[in-house]
């Protein structure tokens, strides 16, 4: 009797080693090569079919699953979609995937490793499969705010962050477009709707953290901020410094000058102190700067404040990798480092140099995901504020902080003056060939003495009375509503 309860027992442990083993071959080891094949149309619907986990911005689904119709059990729905598109993405039958639809594909829809006990019990229990949930940073009255200040028909893009941790808490473009027109399951629909949002002119459907149209932007003067940065770093210059200040500066080797802007109060004096230069935002002292100290100098720390990098990485977001380029001739220089010429970066990197800066030159990793929650909702990931690199020393921030503050306080950069807050800012003005348009830029910190949130703002193809408009005064809008909480 014993040994045939033992032989029944053995052979129970047996079978049910045998179950979990192919079970675990199926959802593990094989899971690639089933899903790859071409004959497994069973994939297919479960990806697309199935309950994905949400998106989430402070307790509310911006992108969820809802029921579907008999062809498909659920149906990928989109909230507030045009405010949401470029983080969000959108997932498609036919067009595949992008932004955090694609990025975090696999943990929305509950294939990442860390849900392997998850599909385990719900297969035991009979039950389709769930996809995890992700919680972002964003701040949805700032993310509102933000996109309302691009105007329609305007390219632009917006990011907010706290440069101490790195959270997003906004980050917005124009133009934009509703991911629900492509998320149908009715191919004939998706079609013809796709086609229509790609007449918008400027979109990118892909569109990411490096702006509303994909593309790398000439970061014009915010750039001096670097060069202050290897200035003072080389220890051939410090916060006495007097600069010379000619109101043009030939181009070595070229019959071409660099002028300083004719508009502004630069050409009243002949030297000038760092904190007049970026208060006025003056070219020919910066490109001084570059010439004497060399273009490796510019690089590196341009490099230390992230050129080069693919923030992409850090956010689960596309992202172009900003650049100061490589092999320039004197004249390419001196152009290139106020920001014109083949300097190229996106909005999130002057961001980040600018939050490296507000935190005492240490940079912190940007980050989107607040936590991720399984189907039962507890947490199995949840990102802590993390460093990069240390970009400068504290003291280097801390002047040029000051300087900062200055341009708010007496320069070009008033327009983002809060009353009673010491606001640190910098403006931009990259010149857009001989069209007489620019891209116009505003990037700073507040308050000075304890930075608690950094803006920077970027305005494609405007005219240089337009872009103060929407760049500084717009800037401080935000940091009101960030400050007044």
């Amino acid at each position: 009797m014993n040994q045939a309860i033992r032989s029944s027992w053995m052979a129970a442990v047996a079978m049910f080693a045998l179950i979990f083993g192919a079970i675990s071959y199926v959802q593990v080891i094989g899971a690639d090569d089933l899903n790859a094949n071409p004959w497994n149309q069973r994939a297919v619907l479960a990806s697309f079919c199935n309950e994905r986990g949400s998106i989430i911005v402070a307790g509310k689904p911006v992108v969820e699953s809802v029921p579907g119709t008999e062809s498909c059990a659920f149906q990928r729905k989109y909230n507030q979609p045009e405010l949401y598109a470029g983080i969000t993405g959108y997932f498609s039958k036919f067009f595949g995937s992008s932004g955090l639809e694609q990025s975090m594909g696999e943990t929305l829809a509950g294939n990442s490793d860390q849900l392997f006990l998850d599909r385990m019990s719900q297969m035991f229990l009979g039950k389709e499969p769930k996809g995890a949930s992700v919680e972002l940073t964003l701040d949805p009255a700032l993310q509102q705010l933000a996109m309302d200040l691009i105007p329609e028909g305007q390219r632009g893009s917006i990011v907010v962050t706290n440069p101490k941790t790195g959270a997003i808490l906004a980050m917005a473009s124009k133009p934009t477009y509703d991911p629900n027109l492509i998320a149908t399951h009715d191919k004939t629909t998706a079609d013809a709707n796709y086609a229509q949002l790609l007449e918008i002119p400027g979109i990118n459907l892909n569109q990411s953290v490096s702006g509303p149209t994909g593309n790398l932007l000439s970061p014009g003067s915010v750039f001096k901020l670097i060069d202050t940065a290897a200035a003072l770093n080389s220890g051939k210059y410090n916060k006495d410094s007097e600069l010379p200040n000619p109101s043009s500066l030939p181009l070595p080797g070229s019959s071409a000058s660099l002028p300083n802007y004719a508009g502004g109060n630069c050409n009243v004096r002949e030297t000038a102190s760092f904190a007049f230069a970026l208060e006025q935002s003056c070219n020919t002292p910066f490109a001084s700067i570059a010439l004497d100290l060399g273009q490796d100098a510019i690089r590196e720390q341009a490099q230390k404040f992230g050129f080069g990098q693919d923030f992409g990485n850090q956010l689960n977001l596309p992202s172009a990798t900003s650049v100061f380029p490589e092999d320039l001739d004197q004249a390419q220089l001196a152009q290139s480092s106020v920001g014109q010429r083949d300097v190229k970066a996106t909005p999130l990197q002057i961001n980040t140099m600018t939050a490296a800066i507000a935190n005492g030159g240490v940079q912190m990793k940007p980050n989107l995901v607040e936590a991720v929650r399984a189907p039962d909702l507890r947490v199995i990931n949840e990102p802590k504020p993390e460093t990069l690199r240390t970009s400068t020393t504290q003291p280097i921030a801390n002047q040029i902080t000051e300087w900062m503050t200055s341009a708010v306080d007496n320069g070009i950069a008033r327009g983002a003056a809060v009353p009673g807050v010491k606001v640190a800012g910098k403006t931009g003005t990259a010149e857009l060939g001989d069209s007489g348009l620019n891209n116009s830029w505003f990037t700073g910190f507040a308050p000075a003495n304890d930075p608690q949130v950094a803006v920077t703002i970027v305005m494609e193809s405007v005219d240089v009375l337009t872009g103060a408009q929407l760049t500084s005064p717009n800037a401080k809008k935000i940091f009101e509503a960030v400050l007044n909480k």
